[in-house]
């Protein structure tokens, strides 16, 4: 059973888009994943054109690789090195923690990623 960054079972992160390194929806992760998939964010505008100004193109669809292309509120998993440049950058993206991966926290604190949390813990 995947875990989430709270120790908790990993949850879905979006089917439409249908998100994830093995496209099921989850933030789940292998060794295989050498881009580390595992952060569930929600797009907004900001993230996205920051993305294209680095490079990675996510705002437009690739039919032929079953990528639909992000528009603001869409949710995706994220590389986390790429979420922490933004978060660098500042133009991170909020994020789910629930169906963000534990293996998030090899490249990302805790307090930032609870900072950005669309569903932080209370207290």
């Amino acid at each position: 059973m995947a875990l989430n960054v709270l120790g908790e079972e990993l949850v879905a992160c979006s089917m439409n888009p249908r998100t994830g390194f093995f496209r099921d929806g989850c933030c789940d992760t292998s060794d295989e994943d050498h881009g580390v998939h595992t952060v569930c964010a929600v797009m907004t505008e900001e993230f996205l054109d920051y993305s294209l100004m680095q490079g990675n193109d996510l705002i437009t669809a690739m039919p032929e690789f079953g990528f639909p292309g992000l528009k603001p509120g869409d949710r995706w998993c994220l590389c986390a090195p790429r979420w922490v440049q933004a978060l660098d950058g500042n133009a991170a993206p909020q994020i789910v923690l629930a169906a963000t991966h534990e293996r998030t926290l090899d490249h990302a604190r805790l307090e930032d990623l609870i900072a950005f949390a669309i569903d932080a813990p209370e207290g």
